[in-house]
C-alpha cells in the first residue's frame, strides 16, 4: 500500500511538473509586433508593456518605411503588424500576393481640409489652389472629404478609390495640385487648401494647426483606420488575439494616444470603443 501511494505521489509530482513547464513554455512564447513611429509605436509599447505584466512575452521592433513591415510579415519574422489601413492593405496585397490578413481593427487617424488663408469653405475664390495627396491611397480619402466639403462631386460609386480623374463636377474650378503625403504639411502655405494629417501638424510641432482643419473625417471613415495584421495562417493565434484585447481595453492606451495626438479627440476616432468591426 505505502509502495503504491509513493509512485503515485510520484506520478502525481511528475505531472505537475510537465504542467509547470508546459505553462511556462506556452507564457515564454514570443509575440512579436511590427509598428511605425509615432502615435502607433507609443501606444503598442504601452499594451506590450501591460501585456509583459500578464506573462505575455512581446517584442516591438520599429520601421520607418511602409513595405518591410509586410514583407517581415510575410516571412515570418513578425507575428502581426500595426501600421497600415485597410485600403494600404488591400493594394499591398495585391501588388505582392502576400498571404495577410487584417485580424482586427485600431486607431483611425482623421484627415482634415487646411487653409492658412480662409476661414470657410465659402470663402475659397474660383480658381483656388487645392492640394491633395500624390498616392492613389490617399488621394481617395482626399477626394471624399473635399466632396463632403460641397466643393466637388466624384463619379458615382468610385468611393475611397477615386483620383482626379473621377472628379465629374468642379463648379469652382478648382485647380488640384498633387503633392507627396508628408511634404502636404510644408505646402499649406502655397496653396489655398490642402488635405493633411493632424498627426503630421502635431509631428511638425504644430499643435494648434493641426486642431484648426475647416472639416475632419470622423468614425465613418472606418475603411483608413489602422489594422492588426496577420499573415492568414496565423490570424487566429492566441497570443495575437490576447494582445488586441489588452490594446483595446486598456485606459494607459487610451490616453498614450489621446497624449500623441495633442490632447484634441477631434484628430483622431477610436473606432473598437463604438463597436465598429473588421471588414
Amino acid at each position: 500500500m505505502a509502495n503504491w501511494l509513493t509512485r503515485k505521489i510520484d506520478l502525481l509530482g511528475k505531472a505537475a511538473v510537465a504542467l509547470s513547464l508546459t505553462t511556462t513554455f506556452a507564457l515564454a512564447q514570443t509575440l512579436t509586433i511590427g509598428v511605425t513611429p509615432g502615435s502607433l509605436a507609443d501606444s503598442v509599447e504601452v499594451a506590450a508593456a501591460e501585456a509583459r505584466e500578464q506573462g505575455l512575452d512581446v517584442k516591438v521592433i520599429e520601421f520607418t518605411d511602409w513595405a518591410t513591415p509586410n514583407v517581415a510579415l510575410n516571412a515570418g519574422d513578425l507575428d502581426v503588424n500595426y501600421f497600415q489601413h485597410q485600403a494600404f492593405l488591400d493594394n499591398a496585397v495585391a501588388e505582392t500576393g502576400f498571404k495577410l490578413k487584417s485580424v482586427a481593427v485600431g486607431l483611425l487617424p482623421n484627415l482634415g481640409l487646411y487653409s492658412s488663408k480662409y476661414k470657410s469653405f465659402d470663402a475659397l475664390p474660383e480658381g483656388a489652389r487645392v492640394g491633395v495627396a500624390n498616392d492613389p491611397v490617399n488621394q481617395g480619402r482626399g477626394l471624399q472629404l473635399i466632396e463632403r466639403a460641397g466643393l466637388i462631386k466624384l463619379r458615382e460609386g468610385v468611393g475611397a478609390r477615386g483620383t482626379l480623374d473621377d472628379v465629374a463636377e468642379n463648379p469652382r474650378k478648382l485647380e488640384f495640385v498633387e503633392i507627396e503625403g508628408p511634404q502636404l504639411v510644408r505646402a499649406l502655405e502655397d496653396v489655398d487648401l490642402a488635405q493633411g494629417y493632424p498627426a503630421h501638424y502635431v509631428n511638425a510641432g504644430l499643435p494648434d494647426i493641426a486642431g484648426q482643419a475647416l472639416l475632419y473625417t470622423g468614425i465613418d471613415d472606418i475603411y483608413f483606420a489602422i489594422r492588426f495584421v496577420a499573415r492568414e495562417d496565423n490570424a487566429d493565434a492566441p497570443l495575437v488575439k490576447r494582445f488586441v484585447e489588452i490594446y483595446q481595453a486598456s485606459d494607459a492606451v487610451k490616453a498614450q494616444i489621446h497624449k500623441s495626438f495633442a490632447d484634441n479627440d477631434k484628430l483622431y476616432s477610436l473606432p473598437w470603443t463604438e463597436g465598429a468591426q473588421v471588414n
